[in-house]
């Protein structure tokens, strides 16, 4: 069963029309991208699917259930987690407290718990704090555990950003421009870590990226819209010769190159 359907999504920010009449199945196990020219209205896809906003006619099926009128919190506790274009990690704590709180929902204890500090209290802290711990290793990210993620370069925030996201146990993790601010070193970091997280995990990864090296290499089927519209899928090498997507973003015919950004 696919694990994300979506039918005829549309959405108007009032009049403007930011996405039109979209269709897509997302397969259990795939790695795919959504890509577009600036302003194409991916990260309103994002939006619409995770819950940030309710689309204006369409549907959207998460494992086989519909959620749109589902808020964020609602959608992440079914499996489905999320980055963001611009970092949101609390950097008020640090990477480990980070990994922490973002299981907030998972707990499983009320106030009460909390204060009288029950067994059950204590029990969820220390799962929350496992998973936390597990997610620190297996990213390699043990040593700067103790540090407040501003203090870390930018490759390694969008580490800890996606960290925070698989303590969540997702079965689709969306990831948002992750290549945004990296320098070529970075990229290749992130390109491993990309494929090593779907085979580890065994999860579904969806991401929008501007950056050619990064989908060309990671993604195995990718959509692109263009002005909120499907202008095309296929594969990294067919969608690489489209005469309309290549006029989508370089308003020429010209291939575009896996080594560009």
């Amino acid at each position: 069963m696919a694990i994300l359907e979506i039918s005829e999504l549309t959405h108007f920010f009032g009049g403007l029309r930011a996405v039109y009449d979209l269709n897509m199945t997302l397969e259990g196990g795939e790695l795919m991208g959504l890509i577009g020219p600036n302003g194409a209205g991916k990260t309103t896809v994002f939006n619409l699917v995770s819950g940030f906003y309710r689309p204006s006619e369409g549907d959207v099926k998460f494992r086989g259930k519909s959620i749109v009128g589902l808020r964020p919190h609602q959608v992440t506790a079914l499996g489905m987690a999320r980055t963001f274009q611009n970092i949101r990690l609390w950097n008020s704590l640090t990477v480990f407290d980070n990994l922490c709180v973002s299981q907030h929902h998972l707990l499983g204890y009320g106030f009460l718990n909390s204060v009288l500090r029950t067994r059950k209290f204590h029990e969820s802290e220390r799962k929350v704090r496992k998973t936390a711990e597990e997610i620190i290793d297996l990213l390699g990210i043990r040593h700067y555990a103790l540090e407040l993620p501003k203090n870390l370069p930018y490759g390694l925030q969008r580490r800890v950003e996606i960290g925070r996201a698989l303590c969540l146990r997702p079965k689709l993790l969306m990831l948002d421009e992750p290549a945004a601010g990296m320098n070529p070193g970075e990229v290749d970091q992130l390109i491993k870590l990309i494929r090593w997280i779907r085979d580890e995990f065994k999860l579904t990864i969806w991401l929008i990226e501007h950056h050619m090296r990064v989908v060309m290499n990671v993604c195995e089927r990718m959509k692109v819209i263009d002005f909120g519209e499907e202008i095309a899928e296929g594969t990294p090498s067919e969608i690489q010769q489209n005469r309309r997507v290549i006029q989508a973003y370089l308003g020429e015919e010209e291939p575009l190159h896996a080594h560009g950004s």
